[in-house]
Formats: C-alpha cells, structure tokens, sequence
C-alpha cells in the first residue's frame, strides 16, 4: 500500500539571486524581528538607573559640550542658526545612523553562535537593528521639537514646508546607514581589521558632515576644492533637514536628489555582498 506524499512545510535553499531580499519571508519572521528589537533595548539599559532616559540624556550633553567647545570657546559659525539647536540637530541624525551603522556592522560577527545553530533570514537581524535604532530617533526628534519651539516663541528660527520632507530624509537615511552597514558586516568575515578601524572612521566621518561644522565653513576653508563638501551624501540630507526646521543652512535639491540616488547605489552593493557572504560566513567567523 502505498504511503501518502509528504508536503513540505518549510524549504531552505542555498541558491538564490543574490540581489533577492526574499521580504515575505522576512515578514512571517516579523516576531523575531520585534524580539530582537526588545532585546536589543533591554540589554542597552539593563542595570541602569536611569534607563531609558539615557536617549535624552546623551544628545544634550553633547549639545552642551559642542555649544561651549565650538560656539564659545571656537567660536565656529553656524550658519545664522542658534548654536544649540545647529549642534542638537546634527547630534540627533548623526546619532541614528553612526548607531544603526555600527549595529548592522555587527550583525554576523555578533549573532554568530545563532546563524550557526538555527535557521532564519538573516535579513531580520539588520532589519532590528534599524527598528531598535528609530526608537531611540523618535525620543531625540520630541527633545530636539522642544527646544525648536523654544526658539521660534523668541522668533530666531523660521521653519518652512521642507520640514514636512523630513520622513523621506529619515528612510533614507537609514537605508544608507543599512547599506554601509551590510556592506561592513560582509567584509569584517574576512578581514578583522575593518571592525577595529570602523570605530574611527565614523568618528572621523562625522567632521566631513555638518555636525560640528557647517558646510558654508567647510568650502570657505577648502576654497577652489569646495566642491568636496558636496560628494558626502550626508550633507544634503542634514542640511534640508535644518532648512526645513530651522529656516537656514546650504540646501540644494540637485544635491539631495545625487545623494538619493547614491545611497539607492550604496544600499543595492550592499545587500550583493551580504547576500553573497551569508551563504559562507559561518565557516570564516
């Protein structure tokens, strides 16, 4: 008598396109997703006093220490923009993607010991990171909107109808911090020294991006080679955020749509290499 067919349930592969991104998959594992998401926020603040007020915490004291390093003491132009809100709101975009972009760096190195005993996509885990990452970016926007309205009850700021394309600069924004990130975490596999020096070159980084220097600053000082200050994709996409919020700074749409179409270029290297190594990095870590 013959035995019924059996039907597969679940079918894993280790051959697919390598620019595949297989979504639907990722969202029947969407509960991992938010597990990895609490996780990743529990383990920040456990065995902390404070908690989760560290998100508040952290970008006004740095706002503090660049307003008196930079605007006091420096005495660093800023564009016409109160020197607190120029220093708060470049803390708050660069903290989201300095954060996302280190998290993702890390997601084969640090989950090895999981990838190597249960199978899942392991697009999840960037994905998580990214979630995890804009819970901490909507805390500091609410701070960074509080101190904005304080200065535009006295009238020194004058926000306009680019504040409301702030959405689109925030997901792009992340899709650059994902794609570096992927692309990263693909290469630390093999070569070690990239995770030891990525630390710096973030830190590094962040001088070549309207921080703690405004982009006018940085041309006047490069003077013919100027256009430099242009090439950084972060640029245009810090500068239309406190142009739209704040009412000044050096924003130029062509710029912003080059930069846009850099980081699609940037995100779609990055998932050819992540795709690419997630089919062999465990035998590499």
């Amino acid at each position: 008598m013959n035995e019924p067919q059996q039907k597969w349930t679940e079918t894993i592969e280790s051959h697919h396109s390598l620019f595949r991104l297989n979504l639907k998959e990722v969202w029947r594992y969407r509960d991992l997703v938010f597990m990895f998401v609490k996780r990743d926020f529990v383990s920040s603040y456990k065995q902390t006093i404070l908690g989760p007020l560290w998100f508040f915490i952290n970008p006004i004291l740095t706002t503090i220490v660049f307003t008196l390093v930079f605007g006091e003491i420096a005495s660093l132009p800023t564009d016409g923009i109160p020197p607190m809100l120029f220093y708060l709101a470049g803390n708050t975009l660069w903290g989201y993607f300095s954060t996302t972009m280190l998290s993702v760096s890390n997601v084969f190195t640090g989950n090895a010991g999981m990838f190597g005993k249960v199978y899942f996509p392991r697009l999840v885990t960037p994905i998580s990171s990214i979630i995890s990452s804009f819970m901490r970016l909507g805390i500091q926007l609410l701070l960074f909107w509080m101190v904005l309205a304080y200065y535009l009850c006295r009238g020194e700021v004058h926000p306009n109808a680019w504040a409301l394309f702030s959405p689109i600069l925030i997901i792009f924004l992340a899709l650059f911090s994902l794609g570096l990130g992927m692309l990263f975490s693909s290469l630390t596999t093999k070569y070690r020294d990239l995770s030891l020096l990525l630390g710096f070159g973030i830190s590094l980084y962040m001088w070549f991006t309207p921080v703690i220097l405004p982009t006018s600053l940085v041309k006047q000082k490069l003077g013919s080679y100027g256009y430099f200050a242009d090439l950084n994709p972060l640029t245009p996409i810090f500068e239309c955020f406190k142009y739209g919020f704040i009412g000044s700074g050096d924003f130029n749409l062509t710029r912003l749509m080059i930069s846009f179409v850099f980081i699609i270029i940037v995100l779609l290297l990055g998932i050819l290499i992540f795709n690419k190594s997630e089919k062999s990095f465990i035998d590499t870590v």
